[in-house]
């Protein structure tokens, strides 16, 4: 059962936190992020495939293995984003997302706007990172 949304729908704090608008929101966000992120990998390989030729200056092919390395590498950062918006849709499924994994507090609106993905709240994400810069330094 997929809900219509209007076209201008934004979810705010005058509704229930979670409501299945929201949920339908969120859903079709992650959804649209990873279309984009699949898109985009597949215009990637296509690039590597035709970029796969032999240069016969070394400067041009050092280059060009420096490009496809960097290019690698923003893959495989994209397939670990693919696997958190994939467990973030499961959330939407079993009714956890939007729920700080820490506290069990709402996820305000406006982080889960601006990172769909957030498993932390604001608060507890602070916290986590205060605590690794403190065991970084040691």
């Amino acid at each position: 059962m997929t809900l219509e949304l209007e076209a201008d729908y934004r979810p705010n704090d005058s509704e229930p936190f979670m409501n299945e608008r929201q949920k339908e929101f969120f859903r079709k966000k992650l959804l649209a992020w990873k279309d984009d992120i699949l898109r985009e990998a597949k215009g990637t390989l296509q690039n590597l495939q035709d970029e796969n030729q032999n240069h016969p200056d070394i400067a041009d092919r050092a280059s060009s293995e420096t490009d496809r390395a960097i290019e690698l590498r923003a893959r495989d950062r994209q397939r670990k984003l693919i696997s958190k918006i994939e467990a973030a849709l499961a959330r939407i499924e079993d009714g956890t997302y939007g729920f700080c994994e820490e506290t069990g507090d709402p996820i305000s609106l406006k982080r889960l706007e601006a990172r769909p993905i957030a498993t932390l709240s604001l608060e507890a994400q602070e916290r986590h990172e205060r605590r690794e810069r403190v065991y970084r330094d040691e």
